[in-house]
Order: C-alpha cells, then sequence, then structure tokens
C-alpha cells in the first residue's frame, strides 16, 4: 500500500487502526476514511479487512455486530498496546516531526 508520495505505509496500517480505535469505536469503512483522510487516499476493504482480523485475532480489538456493520473496539490488551505503540512512535519519530514542522512540503 503506497501513499500519495510513493511510501510504503504497510508498517503503519495497524498503528493508525489502533490509535483510530483508542479514540472512539467504529466500523471498518469508518476506519478506512480516517485514515485516508490522514493519508491523502483511503485504503481498499482489501486491504483493511485483513488487518482488522489480524488484530482481532491478536486479541487487540473486538467487533460486535450492530445492524449490518461489525463495530471495532479495543480490547484491554489492545489499549496497553495502541499505549506503548504511541510512546515508541514518539521516542523514534519525535526529531523527524520536529524538523518537519518548519519546512513546507
Amino acid at each position: 500500500m503506497k501513499d500519495g508520495c510513493g511510501c510504503d505505509m504497510r508498517g503503519m496500517l495497524s498503528f493508525m487502526v489502533l490509535w483510530l480505535l483508542s479514540k472512539r469505536k467504529m466500523h471498518g469503512e469508518e476506519i478506512a476514511e480516517e485514515i485516508g483522510k490522514r493519508r491523502g487516499d483511503k485504503p481498499s476493504a482489501g486491504t483493511i479487512y485483513p488487518a482488522l482480523k489480524v488484530l482481532k485475532d491478536n486479541g487487540l480489538i473486538r467487533g460486535e455486530k450492530s445492524g449490518k456493520k461489525i463495530v471495532y473496539s479495543l480490547t484491554a490488551s489492545g489499549k496497553k498496546v495502541s499505549v506503548s505503540s504511541m510512546q515508541y512512535f514518539h521516542r523514534v519519530f519525535h526529531d523527524i516531526i520536529d524538523d518537519c514542522r518548519g519546512m513546507k512540503c
């Protein structure tokens, strides 16, 4: 999965899903739309739903049927992983993000 700059974003997908679900419960299409707002293009169902399945199989998220849709939320383990992932992201990318703030891209 490439973003608008041609960057491979596969490694960020699980992180982004966990981060979004740390804010509120969402169904798969909402998750894809929110990621699309940030990336510039919406990931396909063939990208989102396999990622959700892996996160669910790993016990990080749960899905509850709501009408025709499945609404996803974080489990207790998912909340812990989300927090530790955000801390790791901050530690690794903090300086890069600071450098980018002054740039006009």
